[in-house]
């Protein structure tokens, strides 16, 4: 399913118009990502949580010259997977 599919999909269960599924979905993404730039977490329980992690800098090679190469610190979005989700996807 991508995004498209998600909101015909949120329009057609909550009888939405798909503008306004449009918006719901949008507002939705816009507030989990806002939440994680902040540092926040987002928890939806039975869902899942998101979270956002930092990455330590660090030295690697170069796959194709295999010359060292540093790797600059960076935040990574996480997300686990809540009780009810596992469940539902172990029918």
């Amino acid at each position: 399913m991508n995004k498209q599919e998600l909101i015909g999909a949120v329009a057609e269960t909550a009888g939405l118009t798909r503008g306004d599924a449009v918006k719901a979905v949008e507002a939705v993404f816009d507030t989990i990502s806002a939440a994680l730039k902040k540092g926040d977490e987002v928890r939806l329980v039975g869902f899942g949580t998101f979270t956002v992690t930092r990455r330590k800098a660090s030295t690697g090679r170069n796959p194709r010259t295999g010359e060292p190469m540093s790797i600059k610190e960076s935040s990574q979005p996480k997300f686990k997977a809540g009780k009810t989700l596992k469940d539902a996807c172990n029918v």
